[in-house]
């Protein structure tokens, strides 16, 4: 039997005969609701309900769908065709090549944020046993890489929200990095003033979207956490001022700052601005791969 055009036809007893017919049919489905790559979320959502690898999906191609597989995706896809992102229908999101749990209590990681992750790497190489701060880690992914390049450093990840922090700590151990990546409470940076911790780098991914900007948002960006998302101030860039400030406190001598920005709304080049003036030296801006303006980055003492 052919599938209707619509998911609640599963309730009526049709299923894809194949598939291919069923990758076909969610494909369609999901760019009738608006999804831009429906193709490839398509793919990885049927990948999801089968368990299968992309290899193992395309040689099962011809297959026939056993009817248990087919609600599991037609789930995924009202889910995703809701405007839940993909991450969050998955459970999951790749981000430096490792696979990190991700659901509605954290911001999905997006590969813009692996340059901050090479910004800390690249400048710190030649320190035998570095300490790393990630603030506001959320999944933990920038701690949890960060730890696992580095085997011999100890990363201090903050989050002013337990739940972020339960997310952080599940993929820590995931990845074998729980011993190495010390999970505190609080704001910013305040946990480690306030235990006189050191570091030789801290890296942060602030919310830096004005609130202004909240009708330029797709559904999928408002649906992660509003407290990662929007700044806490009209020119996106205060809580990186403030990390700043606070980092003076916490960088060993010659440490690392590395703060991601938004490619725009000027906020390289008020961080840069800001930095220069609390005293940073070496203060200058990385490009991600699309040219964009991504990463501030500067050295203290």
């Amino acid at each position: 039997m052919q599938p209707s055009h619509h998911p609640t036809a599963v309730s009526r007893g049709a299923v894809a005969a194949n598939v291919r017919e069923a990758y076909l049919w969610g494909k369609e489905h999901l760019s009738a609701c608006g999804v831009e790559a429906a193709a490839l979320e398509a793919e990885v959502l049927l990948r999801c309900a089968l368990g299968l690898t992309r290899a193992q999906l395309y040689a099962r191609w011809p297959a026939p769908l056993e009817e248990g597989a087919w609600r599991r995706y037609v789930e995924l896809l009202e889910q995703r065709g809701s405007g839940r992102p993909l991450a969050y229908v998955v459970g999951e999101r790749e981000f430096f090549g490792l696979l990190f749990w991700v659901d509605e209590r954290v911001l999905v990681p997006r590969p813009e944020t692996e340059h901050l992750v090479e910004v800390v790497l690249e400048a710190t190489r030649e320190v035998k046993d570095p300490a790393y701060v990630d603030v506001g880690t959320g999944s933990g992914a920038v701690a949890v890489t960060l730890a696992i390049h580095r085997p011999h450093a100890t990363v201090y990840a903050t989050d002013v929200s337990p739940d972020a922090l339960a997310v952080a700590e599940r993929n820590a151990a995931r990845h074998g990095v729980s011993g190495r990546v010390r999970l505190l409470h609080g704001d910013a940076l305040a946990p480690l003033l306030q235990a006189g911790l050191r570091a030789h780098a801290v890296a942060a991914n602030p919310p830096y979207v004005p609130r202004s900007a909240r009708s330029e948002l797709p559904p999928e960006v408002l649906a992660e956490p509003e407290e990662a998302v929007f700044a806490p101030g009209p020119r996106g860039v205060e809580l990186h001022e403030r990390i700043a400030d606070q980092a003076r406190g916490v960088l060993r001598e010659g440490g690392i700052l590395a703060l991601e920005v938004a490619a725009k709304w000027d906020q390289a080049r008020q961080v840069v601005g800001a930095l220069e003036g609390m005293g940073y030296r070496e203060v200058r801006v990385v490009r991600d791969l699309a040219g964009l303006e991504r990463v501030v980055v500067a050295r203290w003492g």
